[in-house]
């Protein structure tokens, strides 16, 4: 595959990624420049590198230990926004690297927007949902607690993990699985996806 190419492909695949997958579905503007610069960033750096006959096995490695950097140096990220970045970065090397065969490279683009775009879908276990709930009541007792966050959201529990017991001023910080019942309101979903609940 020509360099020419590969540049055009990755330059349409992220450009899919970004306003057609992540944007309509997450909402966060913030990120598009940064998707957007790190990838172009990329696939400038590992064209000008294999032109240089930089070993194609050492750049990718060393290209795809730039993900541990952005978890670690910046704001924490959502694991789907996780799963973006590396997206974008291997869009980025299999634009910036020759590749052969030459229809290698577009396939395995295509799969991993295809894969990205099934796993992230809304309608994918759309009444599961993840959050951090701080209560204000310490309550160390399991089942009780279980019993009290579905009195409070009005879900089934599917998985429970205390963070922190806060004893002296009375509260609890748990990670909880709920499953939304099949017939909630948007307005019950919508309640549950604020970072954190007050009882």
């Amino acid at each position: 595959m020509s360099r020419q190419l590969g540049f055009g492909l990755d330059v349409l695949a992220i450009l899919i990624l970004v306003f057609g997958m992540y944007f309509p579905r997450h909402r966060r503007r913030d990120l598009i420049v940064s998707y957007l610069a790190m990838n172009i960033g990329v696939v400038s750096v590992a064209s000008a590198l294999t032109s240089a006959k930089v070993d194609a096995a050492g750049l990718g490695f060393g290209l795809f230990a730039v993900l541990s950097i952005i978890r670690l140096r910046s704001f924490e990220l959502d694991q789907q926004e996780v799963a973006y970045y590396f997206v974008a970065l291997a869009l980025a090397v299999l634009g910036g690297v020759p590749i052969a065969p030459e229809w290698l490279a577009p396939v395995l683009m295509a799969v991993l927007l295809l894969a990205i775009y099934v796993g992230d879908h809304p309608a994918l276990f759309h009444d599961y949902k993840f959050q951090t709930i701080n209560l204000d009541r310490a309550i160390p007792q399991e089942d009780r607690l279980i019993a009290h966050i579905e009195r409070l959201t009005g879900a089934r529990v599917r998985g429970v993990s205390i963070r922190k017991i806060d004893t002296v001023n009375d509260t609890t910080l748990v990670d909880v699985k709920l499953q939304l019942p099949r017939n909630a309101t948007a307005v019950a979903e919508e309640s549950l996806l604020v970072e954190s609940v007050s009882s």
